[in-house]
């Protein structure tokens, strides 16, 4: 199953964007004890992108060699993981969650459950933090965040310019 669409994402601090437009192919959730470490979660939802659909828009992601095949993009700045790329593909993976909507694609299938959490089944069992959400709250952390919003822009941080 692939989605057509158009997508933008990035980092949680806007340095690094990007755009694809097209298919976003083989949406799914990798167990694996790589994406593990490289998304510092549990697991890492990923899809892929054409190349010749895939675009930079905004500065350069830092690379890490996570094997003798595949290669991580990360954000230089803050860290944020988005790209699982094998170069000599003709498509990269985008991290799901770096997607500005990242609501809008859903998996369709799991790899290397062989890692998966063994107790990820009780998780709709757990308690409910209760979160009070307040205009003064949603005013505090509006007032307090630097983080990009989910949109592109044409300079972030507001106010000043990044070449890229």
């Amino acid at each position: 199953m692939s989605v057509v669409t158009e997508q933008t994402g990035g980092c949680q601090c806007g340095m690094v964007r990007y755009r694809v437009r097209g298919e976003l192919g083989y949406p799914h959730i990798c167990h694996c004890r790589m994406c593990q470490k490289a998304a510092g979660n549990y697991f890492l939802p990923l899809a892929a992108a054409k190349r010749e659909h895939f675009e930079l828009t905004r500065g350069e992601p830092k690379w890490f060699r996570s094997s003798d095949l595949v290669r991580r993009g990360f954000c230089g700045d803050c860290g944020t993981p988005i790209f699982y790329d094998i170069p000599e593909a003709d498509f990269i993976n985008i991290a799901l969650g770096s997607l500005d909507d990242p609501s809008s694609v859903k998996p369709v299938m799991q790899s290397n459950t062989g890692r998966k959490m063994s107790w990820f089944h009780e998780l709709d069992g757990l308690p409910v933090e209760a979160e009070p959400e307040t205009p003064d709250r949603e005013a505090a952390i509006a007032a307090s965040n630097h983080q990009h919003p989910d949109h592109d822009t044409s300079q972030w941080p507001l106010g000043e310019t990044h070449d890229g």
